[in-house]
């Protein structure tokens, strides 16, 4: 079963006002330094250890239950590969992956850059993800110089509860475990998730019934953000980030509409990103996550996160 799966975009804060984030930090404690980035997403998920020119390795944090690699650590992992090619005066403006093959998690992944193009303004990098010789994930990452432009125009984000109103997804857990009735499966399913350490923050805005097996709309909202702080940094390294985050909750929500049936397996094979504005990922962003159409055949995804109290850009 495959689905096609899509987002809505990144809202950036409007001029004069600030998003509560990571980056809010307790009364009294000081930002961290810019070599003491304390989210777990920069210092270890997303780190890459080069072995020669435009050639990188990188190494798995989180491994879901499937026992496949998660998709958006080889997104935002290629990302990062991308970026280390380029000039410091661009930032991200949009990502087009193709998943070949799956990954393994026992063994390292490959980072192979190249440098498609350089322009005066827009730059283009491809990124082979290599594991046994061959590639697992095929990337074109391109970049840009900021520019002006006086043509803009954005869609309006959707009206949802702030995250401070919602719970995380592990106190919704902690709760549905509390249910007498909740059935044993169920029961050890929640308690792996709880036995994860997944290096994003989520608070679901309309979290699906657990024991209903009826069908739902494919359709999603989550407040999101990275664990720790980053602070403002490469706008890069926001970039990369939020692709790792992006490939969270595709399959689930394509699967609400068919709760009743047993799906032993699925599969996302294309990803792709837009970045409009600057925006920092250890602030809530909105995930807006929906599924227009499944089948059986490939399953397509695209996904651009919104930011929470402000347009989209």
């Amino acid at each position: 079963m495959a689905a096609s799966t899509s987002a809505g975009g990144l809202r950036v804060p409007a001029a004069g006002t600030e998003s509560p984030g990571s980056g809010d930090l307790p009364e009294g404690e000081q930002p961290a330094s810019p070599g003491d980035l304390r989210s777990v997403l920069v210092t270890s998920v997303l780190s890459l250890e080069p072995l020669d020119l435009d050639l990188f390795r990188g190494r798995h944090y989180w491994v879901p239950v499937t026992r496949r690699l998660f998709g958006g650590q080889i997104v935002g992992q290629a990302l990062v590969a991308a970026a280390k090619a380029v000039s410091e005066d661009v930032h991200a403006h949009s990502l087009h992956c193709y998943f070949v093959r799956a990954g393994d998690p026992t063994v390292p992944v490959l980072y192979q850059v190249e440098r498609t193009r350089t322009g005066k303004s827009f730059s283009v990098r491809s990124v082979k993800a290599i594991q046994h010789g061959k590639p697992i994930l095929i990337c074109q990452a391109s970049f840009q110089q900021t520019q002006e432009s006086p043509v803009q125009h954005q869609f309006t984000m959707p009206t949802v509860p702030p995250p401070e109103e919602l719970l995380t997804q592990e106190e919704l857990i902690q709760k549905y475990l509390q249910d007498p009735n909740l059935v044993e499966k169920y029961r050890l399913g929640l308690n792996k998730i709880l036995a994860q350490e997944v290096p994003i923050e989520i608070k679901p805005v309309n979290p699906p019934e657990i024991l209903c097996q009826l069908s739902q709309e494919p359709k999603q909202l989550f407040w999101v953000r990275a664990r720790g702080y980053i602070g403002e940094g490469d706008m890069k390294l926001h970039c990369c980030v939020a692709a790792y985050i992006s490939d969270y909750a595709f399959l689930g929500t394509a699967l609400l509409p068919h709760r009743q049936h047993p799906v032993k397996f699925m599969v996302s094979l294309d990803h792709s990103m837009w970045f409009h504005a600057p925006f920092r990922a250890d602030h809530w962003m909105l995930y807006e996550c929906e599924s227009p159409w499944a089948d059986d055949g490939p399953a397509g995804g695209s996904a651009v996160l919104p930011q929470r109290g402000n347009d989209c850009g």
